[in-house]
């Protein structure tokens, strides 16, 4: 049994995702963000980053518990476990992970700005909204050129197509029209028919809807009530 501690965010929806396509066992354990649950020091000794997501495998190398933190740090975790959705070893191997990697350093993170500032800071500030919009559209740009030829990101549905579909789900939000981007437009609908990546991807949604973000959440989660949910 593998216990996740998850929030409906899209680092939190990679590895929910991910679960269930690989047809695993395992037990959810909300964790509340905006509440502060993440500085808890019970998740504290299994994610010291208070960061969701978090795991423990209860049946870990050896037969002994591992907790693991990083979303990319578990796909590939779980990956290796199950023997699904990451080649085994050669060319096939590290392209994924170097599309991983692009998916963890640099799409999510900046696409992650681009909520922020364009969303939910208080003001209006024109330099990062810009910078962070026309860096979000570049990266839509790079996504779409390795889609032209390829059905998923690196040719077979992989860990790199879960954990980069989720961020692109709230593209307005990111001054992103998929119409400029055909390819990534044609791949989010062949991602959306997979069952297993709906069912994970659903999961307690509706939290992100009850969350208020008033100034205590703010501070809560970034540290200054001027901030908002995004980054």
């Amino acid at each position: 049994m593998i216990d996740l501690y998850f929030a409906p965010t899209p680092n939190g929806q990679k590895i929910s995702i991910m679960l269930e396509e690989c047809g695993l066992d395992y037990s959810l354990k909300p964790v509340n963000i905006a509440a502060g649950d993440q500085y808890k020091p019970e998740f504290l000794a299994i994610s010291p980053n208070n960061r969701i997501p978090a795991i423990v495998d209860h049946d870990g190398p050896g037969g002994e518990p591992l907790a693991l933190m990083e979303s990319a740090a578990i796909l590939i975790y779980l990956a290796d476990k199950t023997g699904k959705f990451l080649p085994e070893n050669g060319a096939a191997r590290y392209d994924v992970l170097q599309w991983l990697s692009w998916q963890q350093g640099g799409f999510g993170p900046m696409l992650g700005q681009a909520n922020h500032f364009n969303v939910y800071y208080k003001e209006r500030l024109a330099y990062p909204m810009e910078r962070f919009t026309r860096e979000a559209n570049r990266l839509y740009s790079v996504l779409n050129k390795q889609l032209q030829d390829n059905e998923y990101m690196c040719g077979d549905y992989s860990i790199a197509d879960m954990a980069t579909w989720p961020w692109i789900v709230p593209r307005k939000h990111q001054g992103v029209d998929l119409q400029d981007y055909p390819h990534v437009a044609r791949w989010h609908e062949l991602m959306k028919q997979r069952p297993n990546l709906r069912k994970g991807f659903g999961l307690l949604r509706d939290l992100i809807k009850q969350v208020k973000m008033d100034s205590e959440s703010r501070t809560t989660l970034f540290g200054s009530s001027d901030a908002g949910p995004g980054a």
